[in-house]
């Protein structure tokens, strides 16, 4: 789910903290992906006749097609992917969960309806409502990813506070995912759009966390004070209390605590037991990977053992498959070059125009009238 209306507050609040970016500035750029977000986006997009892809066995295939076109296209562009993967989920998710839950168990009602009434649009938006990832799903996309040569990473907790913690300790420039609450993490980047479908030609948002605090005039605590307020997976929020409201009473007051102590509770109730501290707790301080003993390699495709994952098994067009890899090998020869910024540090900036010296007296008059010291005469 992410935070509610994050993006939109931000683009409102702090304009210049967001830029778009087409995918071929990411040249020589590592990047944490968020794996399970990926593989939502791919079930609900790739599909067929309204269905996900199914082979003759009647398996899933929407992911998998999915992952290896999309993860070929960052790698054309010279971007290295990391992918994460989901961990157990923290405690504090789980009312979160159970709402998911009751809203699948709500869809698949209104399904079974529109099947019978025959309406295809809501059986198509239904249908949607009840896309799972599934550890299978999860399971197999690393298999390909291996196979591909691409590196990916378990992540004992949430998948985006992993991916921040790698863009904070150095390891990759950015965290791209469409959930908003990577930045609530405290990932310095973070990059929507990067693995939407090339057809909807989206240009790919890249988010600045400093410049966000700069420009709302937040600490980080008090962002995610903000983050809990707008509404997140963790705990519930103060009732009545929209985007606007929310950001003009964290400037006014500082924190949720302050807030509680100077609002009209019997206007704007929280809700009862309300675990704001332990949500806070878990975006400051949250369970990620150990980014000291990481190492990240990307191989060369097993262009083999592809061939008999994806056609053998799968029953993808074999030949699709022995040009996907040609691209990858392709790009591994093209990925040697760097970007040119990560071997220098920008210290200060000078103007590109040279500054004349001022020109005073007799020499300025000459200069008005065209006459120019130093000029040879022309020869007769």
């Amino acid at each position: 789910m992410g935070i509610h209306g994050l993006a939109k507050l931000i683009a409102d609040q702090a304009p210049s903290a967001i830029k778009e970016q087409d995918i071929k500035n990411y040249f020589g750029r590592k990047i944490a992906v968020d794996a399970s977000m990926c593989i939502y986006q791919f079930l609900i997009a790739v599909r067929q006749d309204g269905n996900v892809l199914q082979n003759e066995d009647g398996e899933t295939t929407s992911h998998l097609m999915g992952m290896f076109y999309r993860t070929i296209r960052m790698l054309d562009s010279g971007i290295k992917p990391v992918y994460v993967f989901d961990g157990k989920p923290p405690q504090l998710k789980s009312g979160e969960l159970e709402k998911r839950g009751e809203r699948r168990a709500e869809a698949e009602k209104l399904l079974a309806q529109a099947q019978e009434m025959g309406e295809q649009e809501n059986i198509d938006k239904f249908s949607k409502r009840l896309v799972k990832v599934t550890r299978q799903h999860n399971d197999e996309c690393k298999k390909l990813l291996s196979l591909m040569g691409v590196p990916y990473i378990e992540a004992p907790c949430e998948a985006e506070a992993s991916c921040a913690a790698l863009v904070k300790a150095g390891k990759v420039f950015a965290t791209a995912t469409e959930d908003m609450d990577g930045l609530t993490f405290g990932t310095n980047v973070l990059l929507r759009h990067l693995t939407a479908s090339e057809a909807k030609k989206l240009p790919i948002q890249e988010f600045h966390f400093s410049r966000i605090l700069q420009e709302m005039n937040l600490t980080h605590q008090q962002f995610i004070d903000l983050c809990i307020l707008l509404g997140c997976d963790y705990c519930g929020t103060i009732k009545g209390i929209g985007p606007k409201r929310a950001i003009d009473l964290i400037r006014q007051h500082g924190s949720i605590e302050e807030i509680l102590d100077n609002i009209d509770q019997s206007k704007h109730p929280a809700p009862e037991d309300w675990l704001y501290k332990e949500a806070r707790g878990l975006f400051l301080e949250p369970e990620v990977v150990d980014c000291s003993t990481l190492e990240l390699k990307w191989n060369e495709p097993d262009e083999d053992a592809l061939i008999q994952f994806m056609c053998a098994e799968k029953q993808f067009s074999e030949e699709r498959i022995r040009n996907g890899c040609k691209k990858i090998m392709k790009s591994r020869q093209g990925s040697t070059q760097g970007r040119l910024d990560t071997f220098f540090t920008v210290t200060g900036s000078l103007s590109s125009k040279r500054k004349e010296p001022e020109v005073k007296g007799s020499a300025k008059k000459k200069q008005k009238t065209g006459s120019t010291p130093g000029r040879f005469k022309k020869g007769k």
